[in-house]
């Protein structure tokens, strides 16, 4: 997953992938990163908080995908089948999200 990131491309990552090894490789390749810092950490690389906070908005909608049985169980195995049902789940959330509340 790592190899391919190239040149001017953002990591986004959590805590799990916060080590010296990621950030030195993609560094070399040109690439940047975004990766959450552990607290004890002595060297602390940059950090964008409001980017980290748009990956984070990213990762609840697919837990919020997850609740949808046909997406999770993936019932449809063929990919003319499955994006739709993904499609219908995603038009599901954005409408209970923009839902008059009343």
């Amino acid at each position: 997953m790592l190899g391919s990131i190239g040149t001017s491309q953002t990591l986004l990552a959590d805590r799990g992938y916060d080590s010296d090894g990621p950030h030195r490789s993609l560094a070399a390749r040109g690439a940047g990163t975004c990766i959450r810092l552990m607290p004890t950490r002595k060297r602390r690389p940059a950090f964008d908080p409001i980017l980290y906070q748009q990956r984070n908005r990213i990762e609840r909608f697919f837990n919020k995908l997850k609740h949808f049985r046909a997406v999770s169980a993936r019932y449809d195995k063929r990919d003319d089948n499955f994006i739709p049902s993904v499609q219908l789940a995603a038009l599901r959330i954005w409408l209970r999200t923009y839902e008059a509340v009343t």
